[in-house]
């Protein structure tokens, strides 16, 4: 009889603005466990899901300008979570025809969580239909145990591919902000709490308080307080008129005057996470809070918007002045607008409608939107008539 094997695929979902301490660690557990699987020829994988460039935080927050997520416009969850998750499995099951996700779900986390799990059980069964895709099933092999067995578990046995448990044991101890005391022996009187610390994206903006990263900024990772502010001055800007539109992004008029962040605000905030950025890579030279390809997108989305009135490269530029790239891009942009103004004799206003539809043109191809190049034009033509005043009365 011939042996008959599936694979194992390992997946990690990255939404890019992870703690980046956590982001740090997982990498280099996932490093371990694919070597540790190669090595002994083990039909184990590793893949990593990230949001597509569209639907990124920051692609949304300053270039669409979506307001920070809340409880109740919580939009963040979807696009860099369940959507990046639900494609590779739906490709894996593309391949295979079935899969089985293993999850590490447990009743004793939250009465939510301990709702969900007994409304998707199937009593005598160890694995239930998975409720969004077909030919999928989820089992949830740690359902039952309470946090003091896992923390058990992780100290008390090694991790099968050369993890140190004990720098994982020490992260979420440096984030506990809580009293709580994890029932594991106490080796002498230094020994502190774990705690019931739990991580999420360094942006959150749905929990009143990140106290994981005030913890770990108490506990030594002074370097993490920029982040922090950072994302507490987005909390406490996201309702302020001074930060939002009048409109939506329909371009109808938004309730109480409150609809997407504005064009300043978007700008200013960008600078501020690129300085955020500067600031940490002079300690991390490879940490990247937002990607040059975000920063290309939010471009484009701008132009798109009509927004010409900021330029991306320009605020790159007053953070990182010495970046060649955007510094030869900015030349001939000059370059072309000299040779426009000869051409239009002078005439600002030409200057600037041919220079932003030839942006618009140039840039059509990257991002993927539904809305067309045709119709971009023509709403930049309409603005450049209704500035020299032949606009529609």
């Amino acid at each position: 009889m011939g042996s008959w094997q599936r694979s194992i695929y390992v997946i990690c979902n990255d939404t890019l603005v992870e703690n980046p301490l956590i982001s740090s660690y997982v990498n280099q557990v996932l490093e371990k466990i694919q070597k540790a699987a190669m090595e002994e020829g083990l039909p184990i994988f590793v893949r990593k899901t990230e949001p597509r460039m569209e639907e990124s935080f920051w692609v949304n927050v300053i270039g669409r300008g979506y307001p920070i997520p809340t409880n109740s416009f919580r939009w963040c969850t979807e696009r860099l979570k369940i959507n990046p998750t639900s494609r590779i499995i739906e490709d894996l099951v593309g391949q295979s025809g079935e899969a089985i996700v293993i999850l590490g779900t447990r009743k004793s986390e939250s009465a939510t969580r301990a709702k969900s799990i007994k409304k998707h059980s199937r009593r005598g069964k160890r694995i239930t239909p998975h409720p969004n895709h077909p030919n999928v099933y989820v089992y949830s092999p740690i359902k039952d145990l309470m946090l003091g067995e896992v923390w058990w578990v992780i100290n008390a046995i090694d991790s099968p591919w050369g993890a140190d448990n004990s720098q994982l044991f020490q992260i979420y101890r440096d984030a506990s902000a809580d009293d709580y005391e994890c029932p594991t022996m106490v080796s002498s009187k230094n020994h502190k709490s774990c705690g019931q610390s739990r991580f999420g994206c360094w942006v959150c903006s749905v929990v009143s308080e990140d106290k994981s990263m005030s913890a770990l900024i108490d506990n030594g990772f002074r370097w993490m307080k920029p982040l922090l502010d950072l994302r507490n001055q987005m909390v406490a800007e996201r309702n302020t008129r001074e930060a939002r539109s009048p409109f939506q992004r329909s371009g109808a008029e938004a309730k109480n005057g409150m609809g997407t962040y504005a064009e300043d605000y978007k700008a200013d905030l960008l600078r501020r996470l690129l300085l955020v950025q500067k600031d940490l890579q002079d300690t991390m030279p490879d940490l990247e809070l937002i990607s040059l390809q975000e920063l290309v997108a939010i471009q484009v989305i701008w132009h798109r918007d009509l927004n010409f009135k900021h330029e991306v490269s320009q605020i790159y530029k007053t953070v990182y002045p010495d970046s060649g790239d955007m510094r030869n891009r900015d030349e001939n942009q000059q370059k072309e607008r000299e040779i426009m103004r000869e051409v239009c004799g002078g005439d600002e206003l030409k200057v600037e409608l041919i220079t932003d539809l030839l942006k618009l043109q140039k840039e059509k191809s990257l991002l993927n939107r539904k809305r067309g190049l045709l119709e971009d034009l023509q709403g930049r033509l309409e603005k450049y008539f209704t500035e020299i005043g032949l606009g529609k009365k």
